[in-house]
């Protein structure tokens, strides 16, 4: 196989180790990783590993429920009470409320946090399954279209059937555009700063633009690719060391060498389980600009 199809198969390797971060409130939790395509070798995942988490609020057009009967009401503001920073717990509390009021007009409230916490918790197919029993509900929250935009490309592996990555890359596609053309509609809440307001739109803006990004990539969209990886680490208030290791090897498989080494070293100066493996690549790229012509902008 050519360098360049084995160079897709290691980016998508690397990605596949990180699920990605959400677009609700913060806290930080762990998440497997993913096995690597054709073949390639990837750096092991370290158990302490902690996915990036931005610190923003939920947006959507999407009105708040109306009001409920007093107990209700009450466990579900035990429910929001319970800290994301505890996955488990919150899965555990959100489950037992909609056991508890499986006709709950908090429904909405419930799938959104759900769809994060079980991401936290590595349990991607719950994240899906209740990510889309939200968007069903509330189709303009563009946080959970967001989350699911960039987690569903990257939870593919060298082990998923090819008819289930091709409707895994779709749902991503379409949940990555619903995302990119809602966002900029969203009214600013009355409880939020201007300051919170734009990074909570650019986080989500961010999610959306490296999903889209992954799916180009996938289908070998170069070109494609780089335009939304670079819209991606451009507006992302909490830099992703993913995306701009994509954007490395996007840029690298083009012969965009310059372009490559500055998203390479970019994301080596990141801590985490990315940043040897960003180092290698800008030293390498370095290599190839030596010997090889660099592509025309």
């Amino acid at each position: 196989m050519r360098r360049k199809s084995n160079l897709w198969f290691e980016a998508l390797t690397i990605a596949g180790l990180l699920l990605g971060s959400c677009g609700m409130a913060a806290a930080q939790g762990s998440q497997g990783s993913q096995s690597g395509q054709g073949g390639q070798s990837q750096p092991p995942a370290q158990s302490s590993d902690k996915p990036k988490t931005p610190d923003v609020t939920p947006l959507s057009l999407d009105s708040a429920p109306p009001p409920v009967n007093a107990e209700e009401d009450a466990a579900f503001k035990a429910f929001q009470a319970v800290p994301t920073s505890d996955p488990k717990q919150k899965i555990q509390a959100g489950e037992a409320f909609l056991q508890k009021y499986p006709e709950t007009r908090y429904k909405s409230g419930v799938y959104g946090v759900l769809a994060f916490v079980y991401l936290q918790d590595g349990q991607v197919q719950k994240m899906q399954e209740y990510g889309e029993k939200e968007i069903a509900l509330a189709p303009n929250d563009v946080s959970t279209l967001a989350l699911l935009a960039q987690t569903l490309p990257r939870s593919i592996h060298a082990g998923t059937p090819q008819t289930e990555a091709a409707q895994l890359l779709v749902k991503a596609e379409q949940y990555s555009k619903q995302a990119i053309e809602i966002t900029p509609t969203i009214p600013k809440p009355a409880n939020m700063t201007d300051e919170q307001f734009a990074a909570a739109k650019n986080q989500d803006l961010a999610m959306a633009h490296s999903g889209l990004g992954l799916v180009y990539i996938r289908r070998g969209k170069n070109a494609e690719a780089i335009t939304e990886l670079d819209e991606a680490v451009k507006v992302d208030p909490n830099p992703d060391p993913v995306n701009y290791y994509l954007l490395g090897m996007a840029n690298k498989s083009t012969s965009h060498f310059d372009d490559a080494v500055t998203a390479f070293n970019k994301c080596a100066t990141m801590a985490g389980p990315m940043q040897a493996t960003c180092k290698a690549q800008a030293d390498d790229t370095k290599k190839k600009s030596s010997t090889e012509l660099s592509a025309p902008k």
